[in-house]
């Protein structure tokens, strides 16, 4: 008797080719000295051409999800409550502008198109909220993170992924031809979810922290990515993004807690990051492309020009300069999971058939773009201060 079944044998040739071939895109980026995720996708892209993951779709799938909310954690261990709390303040006005072009564009696309009610404002939602994983990876790769404006475009993610908790509901109504009372009962749900989440984050995270300052690495890992694996669990119950409850947890963590988290689980998300966008790319179906491909790069102009200026306008009242604010904009640009969420919702409903074909098009689109322009803006502007 051998000590693997010839299925599990399978899955962990798969498993071993795919990890080699990460190895291989990872050091392709650090090559050319720019972002590893439009090498993941388009990795992602041409493996689903070639197919040979199938049986371990669903193990891959799970590691990529696992992969979006450690990105979101080790943003939020960055940060304080505080300076969440006040960089939300200063950034409303700009997310709000946020939400008024992005949406209005997919939506003003999708009716341009001869789209129904319903799948328009299924693509506005896919236009209007940026790629938090794709973002946070590029402010990792690109060593953003500690930059003045950074804090100003995690802020506006943040926005987004609130004001996520109020569409999805609405959007869930117009599919199913839902009672408006009832969906004007989960947005509150949603919306009070989100509020409780933040309080705890605010308020308690720093005793959590002390409570850890001693754990040994071991007990510590387990804390963390049990706390960060319900929360974000926990948010989806409440019809929040997992990212905001993960990204939460990160911001609770401090003081030698964060020091510490920051060695010890970078690996794992590093891991888990990669398997995401490789699996993003693998979502996507490659023979549909060419008929979209058109609209989709002017929605992509479109949408990328007001995500570059609402991300730069948050970031220059945050007090960023010149340099700051165009590296903001840029990075700002890049669409991802949440759009193909959505999108999801309106194919797997039948609203439009040309849904999603579009909305992958224009994440592949936007997601290679934001990551390349921002690497872009930060040479060009590398004399401004």
């Amino acid at each position: 008797m051998t000590l693997l079944a010839a299925a599990d044998a399978a899955v962990f040739l798969e498993l071993g080719g795919l990890l080699l071939v990460l190895a291989v895109l990872a050091w392709a980026g650090t090559r050319f000295e720019v972002s590893t995720i439009p090498f993941y996708l388009l990795g992602g892209i041409v493996a689903g051409i070639i197919d040979p993951f199938a049986p371990s779709e669903e193990l891959i799938e799970v590691g990529a999800d696992i992969g979006i909310v450690l990105l979101l954690f080790m943003l939020g261990v960055e940060y304080s409550a505080e300076e969440l709390r006040d960089n939300l303040r200063l950034s409303l006005p700009a997310g709000a502008l946020d939400a008024a072009l992005n949406f209005s564009l997919g939506l003003a696309a999708g009716l341009l198109l001869g789209w129904g009610f319903t799948a328009a404002f299924l693509l506005g939602g896919a236009t209007y909220i940026s790629s938090s994983g794709v973002i946070a990876k590029v402010l990792d790769d690109l060593g953003r993170i500690g930059n003045r404006e950074t804090p100003s475009v995690l802020s506006l993610l943040v926005i987004e992924d609130l004001a996520m908790a109020a569409y999805l509901p609405v959007a869930s109504a117009l599919l199913v031809g839902g009672a408006l009372v009832e969906a004007v009962r989960t947005v509150a749900i949603a919306l009070g979810a989100a509020t409780l989440f933040l309080v705890l984050a605010l308020r308690y995270g720093s005793r959590a922290s002390r409570l850890l300052r001693n754990a040994s690495d071991e007990v510590l890992v387990l804390v963390l990515l049990g706390a960060v694996l319900l929360a974000s669990g926990a948010a989806e119950e409440a019809q929040v993004s997992a990212g905001v409850g993960a990204f939460l947890v990160g911001i609770a963590v401090s003081g030698s807690v964060a020091e510490r988290a920051r060695t010890l689980i970078t690996p794992l998300r590093d891991l888990f990051a990669a398997t995401f966008f490789v699996f993003f790319g693998l979502s996507i179906d490659s023979g549909e492309l060419p008929a979209v491909l058109l609209p989709a790069l002017a929605l992509a102009l479109a949408s990328g020009a007001a995500k570059h200026l609402t991300g730069s306008w948050a970031a220059r009242r945050a007090g960023a300069g010149r340099a700051g604010a165009a590296r903001a904009g840029t990075v700002f640009i890049a669409h991802g999971e949440f759009s193909i969420v959505i999108a999801g919702l309106g194919v797997a409903a039948g609203v439009e058939p040309a849904l999603g074909p579009m909305v992958a098009a224009y994440v592949l689109i936007t997601a290679i773009a934001g990551a390349v322009l921002t690497r872009v803006a930060g040479r060009v502007r590398a004399a401004v201060p």
